[in-house]
């Protein structure tokens, strides 16, 4: 026979059967999601500060955080302040909000509705200070948009497929498969184009790693696509001089065998060639002037 102990009277935390029991989180929501529930030191984390906390690894976290996201526990929002500066303002309820919903606790223009507490003594219980706004954070820009697929030659596709593999080569923690191989490279050819060199690729997967490595293909795909570089900007390219014209043309009027078409610098009816087999020839019949020895 199951029995029930007396819940304590301090430092516990009252959570709804029906996340306890939840069929569609998985342990590691579970636990994220009343861990960031449990006041009141974990009023100012954010859910990553929270999931380290609990011993929740990343991978493990970021399918957590989806499925709270998808069942309504969680919600976030980024925003861009005054200054430039990208902030991530995050939200989480004992009980699933829609999107509306947790807007309007976020701007203060609902109050959350009282929850009956399923353990302990019964009393008057908000979903905030649950849910609540856990914190704000300064995060980086957004990712950089890449480069669509077509746009990439293959070539530089085919030397990014080098460089990852000699990367799964030389680093255990990040082997991967000849599939992963071909998903990612379209990624790392992308730094290519932009600029980067090989080695640059190789620098900045292979550096701080952390220990352990759970999924080598994630994290990569994370690195590739969060810290892809600016594209370099597009130089002016100079006008080429228009080419002459066939109606600019001029026919030499010399001997020739076949017609001759000539640029005339002005009224010129010959040629270069011509003009200055004329000039030869005339300075040839000029009459000499007799030379007297003194």
């Amino acid at each position: 026979m199951l029995r029930h102990a007396i819940a304590p009277t301090g430092r516990f935390t009252q959570a709804p059967n029906d996340i306890i029991r939840h069929p569609r989180l998985s342990p590691n929501a579970r636990c994220l999601l009343l861990f960031l529930l449990s006041p009141p030191d974990t009023e100012r984390l954010s859910f990553s500060e929270a999931a380290a906390r609990a011993g929740i690894k990343n991978a493990a976290f970021q399918r957590a955080k989806s499925q709270l996201k998808e069942e309504g526990y969680a919600h976030e929002w980024r925003s861009q302040g005054p200054d430039g500066r990208w902030t991530t303002t995050q939200l989480v309820a004992n009980q699933p909000l829609s999107a509306e919903q947790a807007r309007a606790i976020r701007d203060g223009q609902a109050t959350p509705t009282t929850v009956k507490p399923a353990v302990g003594e019964p009393r008057p219980r908000p979903v905030g200070r649950h849910p609540k706004t856990n914190t704000v954070k300064n995060t980086s820009p957004p990712p950089v948009p890449p480069t669509p697929r077509e746009l990439i030659p293959d070539d530089l596709v085919e030397h990014a497929t080098l460089v990852l593999a000699s990367v799964s080569h030389t680093e255990r923690r990040l082997r991967l498969t000849g599939r992963e191989l071909k998903e990612l490279a379209p990624l790392a050819a992308d730094w290519l184009l932009r600029g980067a060199t090989g080695r640059d690729l190789r620098e900045e997967l292979r550096n701080g790693l952390p220990e352990p490595v759970h999924h080598a293909a994630s994290l990569i795909r994370d690195r590739l696509t969060r810290k892809l570089p600016e594209a370099p900007p597009i130089r002016a390219r100079r006008p080429t001089p228009p080419r002459p014209r066939v109606a600019q043309m001029r026919e030499c009027q010399g001997d020739h065998t076949q017609p001759l078409l000539f640029r005339p610098m002005g009224d010129e009816a010959l040629c270069g060639g011509c003009r200055t087999e004329r000039a030869a020839e005339a300075a040839l019949s000029a009459p000499r002037m007799p030379v007297h020895s003194l």
